[in-house]
């Protein structure tokens, strides 16, 4: 039921209809963005087993550097992506997809097979679509409510 003011106004369900797509579009706007930043910060996470391999300090950080290339990249592809939606979408997809690539070429059981790319690609297809849709909606995206 739609509640009406006396005096015709639509009343207290334009306001709230006001804010919820406010909110849809902030959300549609930091989502990708902050998930993005959420997974960076898990790949970073698995170069962080160079310090138990006993290396010395010189080995240890280009150990570092190369386990952290898939990080750098993704960052590049955050900055990017934060201007240029459809770049991020682009670049999130092609992420996914050279590691559903490089995990299928592993000779590894098929359970253990999707569970990686389930855990890694996954999230950065998330990421692809939810810039593609904010890339999409950029018009209402930035229209002020």
């Amino acid at each position: 039921m739609r509640y009406q003011a006396q005096n015709g106004n639509p009343g207290l369900d334009a306001m709230h209809a006001g804010n919820a797509g406010r909110f849809a579009r902030r959300t549609l706007y930091w989502a990708p963005r902050a998930i993005s930043i959420a997974f960076i910060a898990f790949i970073s996470m698995f170069a962080l087993d160079v310090f138990s391999e006993g290396y010395g300090f010189s080995e240890t950080l280009l150990a570092l550097a190369i386990h952290l290339i898939p990080t750098f990249f993704l960052i590049a592809a955050l900055i990017v992506a934060w201007r240029w939606e459809w770049v991020g979408a682009a670049l999130y997809a092609a992420a996914g997809t050279l590691y559903v690539w490089w995990a299928w070429s592993r000779p590894l059981s098929l359970a253990i097979k999707l569970n990686w790319i389930m855990a890694i690609a996954g999230p950065a297809f998330v990421v692809a679509a939810l810039f593609l849709a904010g890339w999409l909606a950029r018009g209402q995206l930035r229209a002020r409510a």
